[in-house]
């Protein structure tokens, strides 16, 4: 985690800073919601706005607030989304106490859903900005992360 700095605004549009440790860090995308595009770009040295939003998408996520308000992630740039940052894929729900009963939230609104509809999609659920962090960091040396998977689908 980078630590407290200035406070800042979430916009929508603005690109954020994640450090990684080890001099690393990458960039994630603040979208509509509490939405977050996270980048597959791990690098030490710092990457001018157009280069960085032409890497690729690792996952989309929640991500609370104040990894940007309480400046934990600093704000580096701003770029009007695509259509496709605009859109970002559904993540589902699935019933605490009714296991089989599933739904899938998309643009603000929640459906009802089958098990099938909601297998591959990310869980709806409010990302931390250490758990995000950890998450990256885990994606990098190449193993499984405990926050992803204790948020996949229950059987």
């Amino acid at each position: 985690m980078t630590g407290k700095s200035k406070k800042q605004k979430r916009v929508v549009g603005d690109i954020v800073r994640t450090d990684l440790g080890d001099e690393f860090h990458t960039y994630g995308r603040v979208l509509d919601e509490a939405m977050f595009a996270f980048y597959d770009c791990r690098v030490k040295d710092e990457l001018p706005i157009d280069q960085i939003i032409s890497c690729p998408i690792l996952f989309y996520i929640p991500v609370m607030a104040y990894a940007v308000t309480r400046g934990y992630w600093k704000v580096v740039g701003h770029a009007p989304l695509d259509d496709v940052l605009k859109n970002p894929p559904p993540r589902f729900m699935q019933d605490a106490l009714r296991p089989e009963v599933f739904s899938i939230y998309e643009k603000g609104k929640i459906r009802p859903a089958t098990k099938e509809e909601c297998s591959g999609l990310e869980r709806e659920a409010g990302w931390s900005p250490e758990h995000v962090e950890d998450r990256l960091r885990d994606h990098y040396a190449g193993r499984k992360n405990k926050w992803v998977e204790s948020l996949k689908m229950k059987i």
